[in-house]
């Protein structure tokens, strides 16, 4: 999918995490860095090739960095950047929302 960006920073900011999918991804690499295999098992319900292409529209951001390690088999580490980190206070009120707003459960 190509990118358009407007002067709008807003519009900017909501490119880079596009859809629920990146957000989660980012959710979990914030409480560090995971294995492919990791995030495939804790973004419940996403494919191989959605989050394939997900992570790499994030690097190709820059919001998150890949590390390949030369073994066999291959480990391949994610991690969120730098500039990724500066994304996590609008994670942090998202989850004060959440926690506020959600509907709770009957038990």
């Amino acid at each position: 999918m190509r990118k358009l960006y407007t002067t709008c920073p807003v519009e900017y900011t909501a490119s880079i995490i596009s859809n629920k999918w990146k957000v989660l991804i980012l959710r979990d690499l914030f409480e560090g860095t995971k294995r492919y295999n990791e995030l495939t098992r804790s973004v419940v319900g996403i494919s191989a090739k959605v989050l394939t292409q997900n992570l790499r529209d994030l690097e190709k951001d820059g919001i998150i960095s890949r590390k390949v390690y030369p073994e066999v088999p291959l480990r391949v580490e994610y991690s969120v950047t730098e500039k990724g980190f500066e994304l996590k206070g609008i994670f942090d009120i998202m989850k004060t929302f959440g926690e506020k707003y959600q509907p709770k459960k009957d038990k």
